[in-house]
């Protein structure tokens, strides 16, 4: 297969893998990836009480239609990314997808109809899977196989803190100026931001060839999509243990992006305070994967995953069990929350490079991210089904019961390995 990274082959001097010795291009890429999650970060809070408050919805499946859109945008964008990379380099898919976020901001804030809101949200995931995307490989493209855990970890707390802090801030902006237009508009500067700064950052091509030429394809290995996709879904078994557990993940994440804000909202607490609830779990999500990144070096992948999962799983439980007290159920859900993912999704990332060779890497978490974010749909469309049907707090046990099942599951198929 003809690929953009056969083209230039450098001497090991000329490029050097290494988180040190490229920390000005990975701090750059940091810093894009905080404004990729503050965009996204942009609908946490006000974006479900929009569809209630300002256009009368009364369907949570109709409420949570949004979810849907951008969970299956993002993921059918991350599987294309993988193998777009094969034809444009990196930085060329990274501005794409800043170009195609610049009418988000807009959308959310003037919508005339919730059809727009929706289309906004095609837009975002769009946005999101190439810009995220290209971020994660290219800080792994840069440090090579010894600190991937590290990298994804950086990486993913940069984006993540920005979505927590941007939700507690749409929140409190709400309080004072209403759901819209003014919290939205703060993702204005999100776009400008990371639009400028993808035009500075360099492309990683040539440390993609480098590692390339430290190892070798082995004879008749299979690098194309089609291929790739089967074998990280299903055959492997870790890359499969990696998919369902990156799956329910976000399902998670899904669920509670449009179950939280209505159930707390319900139970009396005003827009600061579930913004609070909102921005606390992925503020900590984010913070928490410098540590558990630098740990799923050292431990293994395996332990943080199945742990990650059943702390998730028990914050659910906490929700519902501490209900009477609506601010405490929220808080300590979102810890609870916030640490479970933490320890799960750098791990998952490293997880999967570590079962993949270079030139077939971009496919695998291309496929990987695919699944993963295949579960926003899931979790929304669950939620909004058995939130009609059975309510808000039995869709909470639900996803307490798949969450803990899904970590058992890791546990049985993934195994750690430090070399590709």
């Amino acid at each position: 297969m003809t690929s953009i990274f056969a083209t230039k082959r450098p001497t090991e001097h000329a490029v050097r893998l290494g988180l040190r010795e490229n920390r000005l291009q990975f701090a750059l890429l940091v810093v894009v990836n905080i404004a990729v999650g503050g965009l996204v970060g942009l609908e946490r809070t006000t974006v479900p009480l929009i569809g209630t408050d300002v256009f009368g919805l009364t369907s949570d499946l109709a409420v949570f239609a949004f979810i849907i859109a951008f969970g299956l945008s993002k993921a059918l964008t991350n599987l294309a990314a993988g193998a777009l990379t094969a034809h444009f380099r990196r930085r060329q898919l990274l501005l794409t997808g800043w170009l195609i976020g610049v009418p988000v901001p807009f959308a959310l804030a003037y919508a005339p109809s919730w059809g727009w809101i929706v289309a906004a949200n095609v837009l975002l995931g769009l946005n999101q899977g190439l810009t995220w995307s290209m971020t994660v490989n290219m800080k792994i493209d840069l440090v090579g196989p010894s600190r991937r855990g590290l990298a994804t970890g950086l990486n993913e707390a940069a984006g993540y803190t920005a979505v927590g802090v941007t939700a507690l801030l749409t929140g409190y902006l709400a309080t004072g100026h209403g759901l819209r237009p003014v919290p939205e508009l703060l993702g204005v500067v999100f776009v400008a931001t990371g639009l400028a700064l993808s035009l500075v950052v360099r492309d990683t091509a040539a440390h993609v060839a480098l590692e390339l030429a430290r190892h070798a394809l082995p004879t008749g290995e299979k690098t194309g999509l089609k291929a790739v996709f089967v074998h990280t879904s299903w055959r492997d078994r870790s890359l499969r243990g990696a998919s369902q557990a990156g799956l329910v993940n976000n399902l998670n994440d899904g669920l509670t992006w449009g179950v939280f804000s209505l159930l707390f909202t319900d139970h009396g607490l005003g827009l600061a305070a579930v913004g609070l609830i909102k921005g606390l779990y992925p503020v900590l999500w984010g913070i928490g994967h410098i540590p558990a990144g630098h740990l799923a070096d050292r431990v293994g992948r395996k332990p943080l995953v199945v742990t990650g999962m059943l702390v998730q799983a028990a914050g659910f439980l906490l929700a519902l069990a501490l209900l009477d007290a609506p601010l405490l159920a929220g808080v300590l859900s979102a810890v609870a929350l916030g640490l479970g993912t933490a320890l799960v999704y750098p791990a998952l990332i490293a997880s999967v490079s570590d079962h993949t060779h270079p030139a077939w890497r971009a496919n695998a978490l291309g496929t990987y991210r695919f699944w993963r974010d295949i579960g926003y749909a899931a979790g929304a469309l669950v939620a909004g089904i058995l939130a009609d049907t059975l309510g808000l707090n039995a869709t909470v046990v639900a996803a307490a019961v798949l969450t803990a099942a899904s970590g058992l599951l890791a546990a049985r198929w993934i195994t750690d390995r430090t070399e590709p």
